[in-house]
């Protein structure tokens, strides 16, 4: 704790002034049993008329004497927490008089450093943290996902999330969060570092088999419908436990999703073969070609381990992609090495889990398309645009 300066001397201000106002200081900062609420409040309202008059070697002096207390005015303690930074941190770091629509008013009208500070507040309740997030100052959100305190809501990490797209060191700190939910952490996959998208491929995916065994019956059902229900469809397809699209081998060049990885390496893959992989795998163009397109390289892994490709076919694949898998030297390239590994440390059930989350989130749907291209019959009602899980995640990783 800081210590109090002195009330300093000044030539151009009498004695009377300084002594009037400690004495007024000292009464406001007194304990709640030792003055009525009343004049305390009448006090407050004289102090605060003569701190705008006041040096701000003054105004520190009062922030420093009433930085615990409780007790004094409210619009005495709002005028310190928005005074400049020097005098405002004594206030803002550790007072509990401000509750969250306080904090949320400094946040929207106040500086950077005035909004670290309160990032970095012991506790901060859901809506202060979700206005912290709305502004894109990495300092400020970076100080908000270190803080153990602050409890984050649902909207303020989809915030967070997209904020991470532009400033990419915020993901290794938004993965450590317990308010993180799988759909947000797919998304963030995509410009995620090779360390934060392990542990998102280990942590976020669920193996499902509660679902399967809960729908089991469904399928069934289903059959009987003929399938004539594409909602329904849609939605087994990504609980049931087959991944490859078997109907697909019947209208297929290729003999099956092996024979089409196993051409890709010898002749390179051109975007006709892709697609067939993609089709063979039982995921639309979409989904296979931000696969194939990706620099880092797990999603390889998760493709070959969910659709049961054996581990000799994800270096056909790397290979197919013309991407380096060795060094000069014979050593395993790195980032090879590293895609191997992951692929080894999946299980197919969390891999399958998650591709299909990806086949879901971003493709048919979730696609971008051109306003002229959307009728009116098409547009998004306003509860799908703002709770579905698969539209929040298409806009985050197609960055509408």
């Amino acid at each position: 704790m800081a210590d109090i300066v002195e009330l300093p001397d000044s030539p151009k201000i009498g004695r009377a002034r300084r002594v009037l106002l400690r004495r007024l200081i000292d009464f406001v900062a007194l304990p709640a049993t030792a003055a009525a609420p009343q004049d305390r409040s009448m006090a407050g309202d004289i102090l605060l008329d003569m701190l705008f008059h006041a040096t701000e070697e003054e105004r520190i002096f009062c922030a420093q004497r009433l930085k615990i207390t409780k007790e004094a005015p409210r619009r005495l303690m709002r005028y310190l927490a928005q005074c400049k930074v020097e005098v405002a941190r004594y206030v803002l770091e550790d007072n509990e008089v401000y509750d969250g629509s306080d904090l949320c008013e400094f946040i929207d009208n106040t500086t950077l450093e005035h909004r670290l500070l309160i990032a970095r507040r012991k506790r901060l309740d859901p809506a202060v943290a979700e206005r912290l997030c709305k502004r894109d100052e990495p300092a400020v959100l970076k100080a908000l996902l270190q803080n153990n305190g602050a409890v984050i809501p649902e909207a303020g990490m989809d915030q967070l999330v997209e904020h991470s797209r532009k400033h990419e060191s915020l993901t290794a700190l938004i993965i450590k969060r317990l308010e993180l939910i799988p759909s947000q952490a797919m998304a963030m996959f995509w410009w995620s570092d090779g360390a934060t998208r392990r542990a998102i491929l280990q942590r976020q995916a669920a193996d499902r088999l509660e679902l399967v065994d809960l729908c089991s019956d469904v399928f069934a059902i289903a059959a009987e419908e003929s399938w004539n229900d594409p909602i329904a469809i849609k939605t087994l397809q990504l609980i049931e436990r087959r991944q490859r699209n078997r109907r697909a081998i019947g209208q297929s060049e290729f003999d099956s999703l092996e024979h089409a990885v196993e051409v890709a390496a010898e002749k390179g893959l051109n975007p006709e073969i892709a697609q067939e992989i993609g089709f063979l795998a039982g995921v639309k163009p979409v989904t296979i070609a931000k696969i194939l397109s990706d620099a880092g390289g797990e999603g390889l892994a998760v493709l070959c381990k969910a659709t049961g490709l054996k581990r000799a076919y994800l270096p056909l694949l790397w290979k197919a992609l013309r991407r380096p898998m060795e060094l000069d030297t014979d050593e395993p390239h790195p980032q090879f090495a590293y895609v191997r590994e992951t692929y080894e440390l999946l299980s197919v059930a969390k891999a399958q889990t998650t591709l299909r989350y990806w086949n879901w989130s971003l493709s048919a749907s979730y696609a971008p398309r051109p306003a002229a291209d959307v009728s009116s019959e098409e547009e998004l009602a306003p509860a799908q645009e703002q709770y579905s899980a698969s539209e929040r995640t298409a806009r985050l990783v197609f960055g509408r």
